[in-house]
């Protein structure tokens, strides 16, 4: 496994695995998960923690571990599936930002590790120059050559 899949395989355990028991939580206990009061959600659409520790858990925790699992069996599309799930917290820490209208320390964390893993994502799209990687390489191999 190459180092660019380890590191990836790494992100997607810690964020998937993560994700999963805060889901969980979130899923048992909907009107206080870890301590959390509801009154952080006054400025979001919902009333208790179900919802988001549903989509929590299915979505961003069940994604990224499937995505873990098809890195190691070295699917071909482990580019394109790499990719949505760490987009996929990028997007979810900043509608969770804007729903709670605050930042903690996770929030950075997690938007971090899911930015780095959309770039390692991407750079191994380009190395296996899967669509639309391959159509901006071939477009940077023809400008270059004219130069």
């Amino acid at each position: 496994m190459s180092r660019l899949n380890r590191l990836l395989l790494i992100l997607h355990l810690f964020v998937g695995l993560g994700a999963i028991f805060g889901g969980m939580t979130a899923i048992l206990n909907p009107t206080e998960p870890l301590g959390i009061s509801v009154d952080a959600l006054k400025n979001s659409p919902f009333d208790d923690y179900l919802i988001p520790g549903i989509i929590l858990f299915t979505v961003v925790g069940l994604g990224n571990m499937i995505s873990a699992v098809t890195l190691i069996f070295k699917s071909k599309y482990q580019g394109y599936i790499s990719s949505v799930f760490t987009w996929g917290v990028v997007i979810w820490i900043i509608v969770q930002i804007i729903m709670l209208r605050g930042v903690h320390f996770l929030h950075v964390l997690y938007f971090s590790i899911g930015l780095a893993g959309a770039v390692l994502s991407a750079r191994m799209m380009f190395e296996q120059e899967l669509f639309p990687t391959k159509l901006i390489l071939q477009y940077y191999k023809k400008i270059t050559k004219g130069m």
